[in-house]
């Protein structure tokens, strides 16, 4: 049996997975109902839980995490003095684009990790110019 491929997952895919108004709501359901190993930050789980804490209410904000735990195939990278290191150089880098803190940590963990694909919705994360968009 071949190996899936490890992807990273940005907040706006845990986003468009679960709000089904969102308009890749259809594409995310797709991917999420059979993962390959997906990576993501302990920052895009903080974004995440905030974005159903203030678009919704507590209990989104829960079950979001709920999700996160629930996924099998989900390794969480801490954000530490160390990464934070390395994230800045990502922001440094590409300071003529409007990062997040946790969009230039997943870059970097993309680059350290040689992850290729990135499953996200934001159209302005690029690495070395390539659009990391699904």
């Amino acid at each position: 049996m071949v190996k899936k491929t490890s992807c990273y997952v940005d907040t706006s895919a845990f986003i468009a997975f679960l709000d089904r108004s969102d308009s890749y709501h259809s594409l995310f359901r797709r991917l999420f109902a059979s993962p390959p190993q997906l990576t993501t930050s302990a920052l895009v789980i903080a974004e995440g839980h905030g974005w159903f804490l203030r678009r919704y209410d507590s209990q989104r904000a829960m079950q979001f995490l709920a999700f996160v735990d629930a996924l099998p195939a989900l390794h969480i990278r801490a954000f530490d003095a160390t990464e934070l290191a390395s994230t800045k150089r990502v922001l440094k880098r590409f300071s003529d684009q409007t990062l997040t803190l946790a969009d230039a940590h997943g870059l970097a963990m993309m680059r350290e990790l040689r992850i290729g694909a990135c499953w996200s919705t934001d159209r302005h994360l690029t690495l070395d110019g390539v659009p990391l968009v699904i």
